[in-house]
Order: C-alpha cells, then structure tokens, then sequence
C-alpha cells in the first residue's frame, strides 16, 4: 500500500466514524425531543434529571476525547514540524517546493488544537 493509499483509507475510515457520529447525534436529538412527553405528563423533574444527565455526560465524553485527541496531537507537533519539506531547490527567499503547504496545513493543526482545548477545559 502506498503513502498516498495509506491516507486515502485513513481519511474514509475517519469520514465513516463522522457519519455515524452524525447518526448518533441525530438519535439523541430525536431521543432528548422525546423528553418534553414528561412535562406534558405533569412530570416536569423527570424531564429536567433525563436532561441534565444527556448533557452532563455528552459533555463529558466530549471533553475527554477533545483532550485526549489535543493530547495525542500536541505531544506529536516537534515531530510533525520536523516533516517540513527541505531542499536545495529553494528559491532565494523562499521555501523549499511544499514548505507553505506543509506550513498551512500545520498552523490549521495548530488552531484546532487551540479550539479543542477550549472545548474540552
């Protein structure tokens, strides 16, 4: 398998996962609509304790796997930042052929990187 197959299966596994994430999101949304059915019922705390638990640990899982992931990239960003692309066919001035690619791809890294932490803290 070449670098570039590697990737390609990498990003559609990632992409499935996204999928059935949305799918999953999609059920609770429906799932937390369901909800109101209590208070309808005369059984407003019940609807409010099922609430608080759906955040609380949708919160929480989130945040876990934002920090886990931001963790897991962070402690990666010397070596990644060593894959910039070197070379003698530089032009005076510039980089070398994929430096600002390369760059761009990693300040957006970097950016997610900052908003995970901020939604996982």
């Amino acid at each position: 398998m070449t670098d570039s197959d590697l990737a390609r299966e990498t990003r559609l596994s990632i992409a499935r996962h996204l999928a059935e994430l949305h799918r999953l999101h999609l059920a609770l949304a429906a799932d937390s609509r369901s909800l109101k059915a209590l208070t309808v019922e005369g059984r407003p705390l019940a609807e409010i304790e099922i609430a608080t638990e759906l955040l609380e640990q949708y919160m929480g899982a989130t945040g876990g796997f934002l920090e886990n992931m931001r963790g897991r990239f962070e402690a990666r960003l010397g070596l990644l930042r060593r894959g910039d692309p070197v070379g003698p066919d530089a032009a005076p001035g510039q980089g070398p052929v994929g430096h600002g690619p390369f760059w761009y791809a990693f300040s957006r890294l970097c950016a997610a990187l900052r908003v995970a932490e901020r939604r996982a803290g």
